[in-house]
């Protein structure tokens, strides 16, 4: 019965301007499946309207359901977009030939960065990096934590962090996971690099972010090279 539940909300938000790209597993604070969806999860970072309005960080949203992760592991994230069915939803969807395909609002790509935050989304510690084809709701995106990362387990603080650079319109996306972080024993350390924020209000910044220019079907996927790099800490 909340599976259903869930449904009918996202069936009655499609029609919304915000229904563009976001996280769907692990599963983001306001995501699909929460108590807090409200068909805005997919907005950028500056999207307003007379309900809601998606801040930095992690659009504004409470802390959310948590994901139990610990160094070394991949982790396979998947995307959700608003054409999608029940069944793409539950399981992980295959790409078809363009005419059956659900609709994706991709904005041609671009570059999606995945990261670490020990402080409620203070600071961020790069751990992948994926560009041109990303986001895609019809590929998994292995992304690995690194086996010397510290343990993270205080309430409130842990999160799993996906951040998005749209290729074709300005816009920035940002979705937070949740999560309780079980990390290396000896030597650990947070990784070194930060990710790249965007504020795309008026005369604030223009940046471009390479991407494959499909606006709305699906791409290629991650390619080898990329998840070898990903695996292999080199982003």
């Amino acid at each position: 019965m909340k599976f259903a539940a869930a449904l009918l909300l996202i069936i009655s938000y499609i029609a919304m301007a915000s229904a563009h790209m976001a996280m769907l597993s692990p599963v983001p604070r306001g995501g699909v499946g929460t108590k807090q969806y409200n068909g805005r999860i997919h907005a950028f970072i500056g999207y307003k309207d007379s309900k809601w309005s998606m801040r930095f960080p992690c659009g504004g949203y409470a802390p959310g359901p948590v994901t139990n992760m610990r160094a070394g592991q991949t982790i396979n994230v998947r995307f959700y977009a608003s054409g999608m069915k029940a069944n793409h939803i539950r399981s992980q969807p295959k790409p078809t030939s363009p005419n059956r395909q659900f609709s994706q609002a991709r904005h041609g790509g671009g570059m999606c960065e995945f990261s670490l935050s020990y402080d409620n989304g203070k600071t961020f510690h790069l751990i992948g990096r994926y560009t041109r084809t990303c986001p895609d709701a019809y590929y998994q995106w292995p992304v690995k934590i690194p086996d010397n990362v510290p343990s993270c387990t205080e309430k409130n603080k842990c999160l799993f962090v996906w951040t998005w650079t749209a290729n074709i319109l300005p816009q920035w996306y940002m979705n937070c996971a949740d999560i309780r972080l079980t990390g290396a024993k000896k030597n650990a350390r947070r990784p070194p690099k930060s990710i790249q924020i965007v504020d795309f209000r008026p005369h604030r910044m223009r940046v471009t972010a390479p991407g494959d220019g499909t606006k709305h079907r699906s791409s290629s996927g991650p390619s080898r090279k990329e998840i070898n790099d990903n695996m292999n800490g080199r982003y």
